[in-house]
């Protein structure tokens, strides 16, 4: 669905949601260096502005070593990862967890509340019974029916005291999918940063996280893919020091007979959200928009909208199932759009 471009040759495209663009000109002693790697199942890409090729290289393989080492314990299609033996374990016993595990899992459930059910850690039996990416399986309603008292938030138990966490039914399986790459991407910036890095993006696949500004002082240019009119960008937003992060319906699915299943459930009734075909978050953290993103396509454009509003720092851009756009309040004179959407 993407050009990957050469490593240090120019900007590279992230996967599926943005269209980053750094303009030519650049300060006499700073550059722009990019490098990918294939990581958290998708294209990495980072770049960083630096003074040298070799600040830059030392800097990105710092960054890299950490997206690995967050990717050994968050994934959960990696047996020895901290979330994988959570699952494991579910219903039998408590498991200990890192800080990073254990952060993690607590904004996921703070996300929750915040986007009533909306955002759901606990939807890992739903997302393995449709299979979108990997053997699509529309359920029936049996099967349904009996994975839904699964997808309980309210069964997973956080021990702060000791560092644990319980699964309390067998068969319930948290997914890091939801909030994962915003997590990292954010921690990822924090060692860029230790490393002397003051300005760049983090990119895995559609979160985003940039920081400082390009060489030229200006802020860093993000697009907003279409989400009906492959490798068109619906409009552009200017960032520096933000996460953005983006849930749309193009991204995973598949087609039958005429219909779109993707892989964004609602946890209420275990089917694709259908009031949404897009929805673009704007905050401080990558968490923060990776974990809102996702609630607020499920929650619909009204009350989606009506909550982005409400949050101070926060800001959206929602394409609702007939294509109308919508923008939060504090983006309407930051945004540009490309053509008519």
């Amino acid at each position: 669905m993407v050009n990957r471009l050469a490593i240090r040759r120019s900007i590279p495209l992230p996967l599926l949601l943005f269209l980053v663009l750094v303009s030519s000109s650049c300060a006499p002693h700073s550059k722009t260096f990019h490098r990918s790697q294939y990581r958290m199942g998708t294209l990495v890409e980072l770049t960083v502005v630096a003074s040298s090729e070799k600040e830059a290289d030392h800097a990105m393989d710092a960054g890299f070593a950490e997206i690995k080492r967050l990717e050994e314990l968050l994934s959960v299609y990696r047996e020895t990862s901290e979330f994988s033996k959570i699952n494991q374990m579910a219903g039998k016993a408590a498991v200990s967890a890192g800080p990073e595990t254990f952060a993690l899992i607590e904004k996921a459930l703070e996300a929750g509340k915040l986007t009533e059910g909306g955002f759901n850690i606990a939807i890992g039996p739903a997302v393995k019974l449709w299979g979108v990416t990997d053997a699509p399986h529309i359920p029936t309603p049996e099967e349904l029916r009996q994975i839904r008292p699964l997808i309980d938030e309210g069964k997973i138990i956080l021990d702060p005291l000791n560092h644990t966490v319980f699964l309390k039914e067998k068969g319930m399986k948290i997914d890091s999918g939801g909030n994962g790459k915003g997590f990292t991407a954010d921690l990822v910036e924090k060692v860029l940063r230790q490393q002397g890095i003051t300005s760049g993006i983090v990119a895995l696949a559609g979160d985003l996280k940039v920081f400082g500004r390009k060489p030229d002082g200006g802020p860093w240019r993000v697009g907003i893919n279409h989400p009906r009119k492959k490798g068109e960008v619906l409009a552009y937003l200017d960032l520096t020091d933000q996460a953005i992060s983006t849930a749309g319906d193009y991204e995973r699915f598949f087609m039958k007979d005429g219909t779109r299943y993707h892989h964004l459930l609602d946890p209420k009734t275990l089917q694709p959200a259908r009031e949404c075909q897009s929805v673009s978050i704007i905050a401080g953290e990558g968490i923060i928009a990776d974990s809102l993103d996702t609630g607020i396509f499920v929650m619909g454009p009204e009350k989606g909208m009506a909550l982005i509003e409400k949050l101070p720092g926060i800001g959206g851009v929602i394409v609702d199932k007939n294509g109308n756009v919508t923008v939060s309040s504090n983006l309407k004179d930051k945004i540009t759009f490309s053509s008519n959407p």
